[in-house]
């Protein structure tokens, strides 16, 4: 007796369609998976045993094999638990077969038959929409999240018995209404309105926000760089849903979607600590998972106290800095995620944090301070846009009552400013390149198109490149960043006043 049915497994962030097929022989009795299983695939034995049994339904005793094809992909985590057991009960024709042929199923079994969540439904219900399934049966908990995928029955279940009993035909379940979604605001800890003076970081971060910038600030401690980069999401444009979608897949794989939040509309904000490993950041495991740097996906990375991060974890960010992407390679193969997030960090600019202070002395000597911001590498200092001093904030301003300008308004020129530029890449769309969103995303073609300078510009970056050494790469993020200026300001070409202020946020270190 063989039956067939079909599940899901996750490679990646993409699903690939499992054929789960049963086969119940005499013999002695047991079961056996192959297919490439782990440890908690082969664990479901004993799960879906009791969980037979426990529903009140006949588990045969006899040989049962089952096979989870193809068996090239590695099966990982309990998923597996339920399509295994409608298959025993297919084989066993205690439910009709034909019932499950244009479905996908996926859940873990409780030893009394209870459906618990999994991870990755966002994924799994969009492979199945993908290869022409009509209907996916998934863990009650999970429906909402399955829903999300247009033009694709969401079949919500409890327990086992209950799904036996339902493709019997001896009752009904409703199908899962389609999730709707309403606009969140973006949601930030601080509003720029109450940060008291720093105007000149504030417009750093404007410009950053508006085309999608690095930003490096440097100051001393209490100068308010944390509460500055904290107030950032509140000026970044709201996600699209294609945006939100592409988030939500990330974070459904991670197994970090709340309940109650089946989609992620706010831009992500991922912060941290400076103790953290290589795969931590960037991904990583026996069968690698989405790290920090994806986990900030088209949101903000923030890097608190920058030179305390280990030599070699910053090092692992200059290639996803480039390339907007992480490979993850292992023997079993390689997979790529993906890290469009922007960099925020902040650093003293010395081990005691006064180096330059106008009212407390540094007590560092000159090859300590120059040890301390030797710990970041030329490299991942030239993938940073904006270098921005962050000083010490007067009592006057501290003191004063009036509110700054509200995080609202600035918003609206960065949104205005990046409807600009997604008009500019529209026609991008169609190629086979990855779409351009935002100017820090523009390839070398499009910086020679859109990025155009008059003879008083070319002048003024010839002699900036000579005075400062800029690099190629420097040249072209000067480049990039003088057009989101030009953007903010509504100009077309772009003048020497905007090279000019995108110029003087290359600043070095103080050493």
């Amino acid at each position: 007796m063989l039956a067939r049915v079909f599940s899901c497994a996750v490679l990646g962030l993409d699903g690939v369609i499992v054929e789960v097929e049963v086969d119940i022989a005499s013999g002695l009795p047991g079961m056996i998976i192959v297919g490439l299983p782990d440890v908690a695939v082969q664990e479901s034995r004993e799960r879906v045993q009791s969980a037979i049994k426990n529903s009140d339904l006949f588990f045969p005793r006899k040989r049962v094999r089952v096979n989870l094809a193809p068996a090239s992909v590695r099966k990982e985590g309990p998923a597996y638990d339920l399509p295994i057991a409608l298959g025993v009960l297919a084989a066993t024709e205690q439910i009709p077969a034909e019932k499950l042929e244009n479905a996908i199923v996926m859940g873990e079994l409780s030893l009394d038959g209870s459906v618990r969540h999994v991870r990755g439904l966002l994924p799994m219900a969009a492979i199945a929409r993908e290869e022409g399934y009509e209907r996916i049966i998934v863990p009650k908990s999970d429906a909402v999240e399955a829903a999300m995928i247009p033009d694709l029955e969401v079949i919500p279940v409890s327990t086992l018995g209950e799904l036996a009993t339902f493709l019997n035909g001896m009752i009904t379940i409703q199908p899962q209404t389609p999730t709707t979604f309403k606009y969140i605001d973006a949601w930030a800890q601080t509003n720029f309105k109450e940060i008291k003076g720093q105007e000149h970081v504030k417009r750093a971060l404007e410009v950053a926000a508006a085309g999608g910038h690095n930003v490096l600030m440097i100051g001393p401690p209490g100068a308010g760089k944390t509460l500055l980069a904290r107030a950032l999401p509140a000026i970044l444009p709201a996600l699209t849903i294609e945006e939100s979608l592409d988030v939500t897949r990330i974070y459904s794989v991670a197994d970090l979607l709340p309940k109650e939040v089946p989609l992620i509309q706010t831009r992500p904000f991922r912060a941290p600590h400076h103790t953290i490993s290589n795969a931590g950041l960037v991904g990583g495991g026996n069968w690698p998972h989405p790290g920090e740097i994806s986990l900030a996906h088209r949101g903000v990375l923030f890097l608190d106290e920058l030179p305390e991060f280990g030599k070699r974890v910053l090092e692992v960010l200059r290639q996803p800095l480039e390339d907007k992407v992480v490979t993850i390679s292992r023997a079993r193969g390689s997979l790529t995620f993906p890290a469009n997030f922007q960099m925020v960090a902040a650093m003293n600019p010395c081990p005691c944090g006064y180096y330059g202070d106008p009212v407390k002395p540094c007590t560092c000597s000159q090859a300590t301070i120059t040890k301390y911001q030797k710990r970041i590498s030329g490299p991942l200092l030239d993938r940073i846009d904006i270098h921005i001093q962050v000083p010490r904030v007067e009592y006057e301003k501290l003191s004063d009552e009036r509110y700054g300008e509200p995080s609202e308004d600035i918003r609206q020129r960065v949104e205005a400013a990046r409807v600009i530029q997604r008009q500019r890449f529209a026609q991008k769309k169609t190629s086979k390149k990855k779409p351009v969103l935002s100017n820090a995303d523009m390839h070398t073609a499009d910086i020679r198109k859109y990025c155009a300078l008059d003879d008083d510009g070319k002048n003024l970056v010839r002699a900036a490149m000579n005075q400062m050494q800029l690099s190629a790469r420097a040249y072209h993020r000067v480049l990039k960043l003088a057009r989101t200026i030009a953007d903010l300001a509504g100009c077309e070409p772009i003048t020497s006043t905007h090279l000019a202020e995108a110029l003087q946020y290359r600043q070095q270190l103080l050493v």
